[in-house]
């Protein structure tokens, strides 16, 4: 007997097909490959490819002027292009700032302000414009304290000294900026000299010299141009309003320890730019400026104008911005502006 053949069945399995992706197919994955490029490529930093100009709003020759032409000659070296300080003083700074109020917001035209632009909201003619609310804070750049500085002819030397004889005989004080006026109102409010007289200036200059002629009794400004006159015997730095000596001045006491109480004024020197700047352009100018400080030569300029490197981020120096103008806005409701 035969055996039975056993049974085998075949499957027949179908064909794969591997389907090509056609040129639409490709066109989109070349797409998606460069958009995943792109996105892991951190972008280039935002540098000028033409001049910048940089605004100071007062005269040349204190303490501003020479903070900014500092930081401007080692941004044009990191830049590789002209930066060109202009000088348009007048108007306690608001002739300059508004020519940055006007500009584009394109990182071409910036401003170097002190506190003071945080009063010109209250000058009556101004109408309550905030020129700040106007423009972009970009980086803090350096802090030095302002100064009681006395003509070297009188024979005081203590802050008391001067109340003395402010309180005998008639007296006078410069101011530069409006946040000096409101300063020494303050001092004469609380020292109770009702008699003592604001002589308003534009600029530091003028009256660096009436205080070494004699025809003023002090001023309430910057420590910059006061230094070398200090040092030579020609004018006397009485005090410093901030909360610790002056690496400058480390031998000038400071008003609080002179007891003069709630004294406190640090001008900051900071850079603006017009409203409406992307957030990309202000960051990268104030990496520029921080490089910029670095430079031995930036150093030492600040330090001469008795300044102390304070480079910041847009978002802190907006901060301290806020902070100055609550501080200062409580004395000018104390002592208000006349145009």
């Amino acid at each position: 007997m035969h055996q039975p053949h056993a049974m085998t069945t075949t499957t027949r399995r179908s064909p794969i097909r591997v389907r090509r992706p056609g040129r639409a197919s490709l066109a989109l994955l070349a797409a998606a490959s460069l958009f995943g490029a792109a996105r892991a490529a951190p972008a280039a930093a935002w540098a000028p490819t033409r001049p910048v100009t940089l605004v100071v709003p007062y005269n040349p020759g204190g303490g501003t002027d020479a903070t900014a032409r500092a930081v401007a000659s080692r941004l044009a070296v990191l830049w590789k292009q002209p930066v060109l300080v202009e000088n348009l003083g007048g108007a306690d700074g608001l002739i300059g700032t508004r020519r940055v109020i006007e500009a584009a917001p394109d990182g071409y035209t910036l401003l170097f302000q002190v506190p003071s632009i945080l009063l010109m909201k209250y000058q009556r003619s101004l109408k309550g414009i905030d020129p700040v609310a106007r423009l972009t804070p970009v980086t803090a750049v350096a802090t030095s304290p302002t100064a009681i500085v006395v003509t070297a002819t009188l024979p005081f030397k203590t802050l008391p000294d001067l109340v003395a004889y402010c309180r005998s005989k008639p007296c006078n004080a410069g101011s530069g900026e409006n946040s000096s006026k409101v300063r020494a109102q303050k001092f004469a409010a609380d020292y109770q000299l009702p008699n003592l007289a604001v002589v308003n200036y534009r600029g530091t200059a003028p009256i660096v010299g009436d205080l070494v002629s004699g025809n003023l009794t002090m001023a309430f400004t910057g420590i910059t141009a006061a230094i070398p006159l200090h040092k030579s015997g020609r004018l006397r730095v009485l005090v410093t309003n901030g909360r610790d000596r002056a690496h400058a001045l480390p031998e000038v006491p400071t008003s609080m320890e002179a007891g003069w109480a709630d004294s406190y004024s640090v001008t900051w020197y900071g850079m603006f730019a017009p409203q409406g700047t992307p957030p990309a352009v202000a960051q990268a100018i104030a990496d520029a400026v921080r490089e910029a400080g670095k430079d031995p030569h930036v150093r030492e300029a600040l330090a001469t104008a008795g300044a102390e490197p304070a480079f910041t981020s847009p978002a802190a120096f907006t901060a301290m911005v806020r902070d100055d103008d609550a501080r200062l806005g409580a004395l000018v409701k104390r002592f208000p502006l006349e145009d």
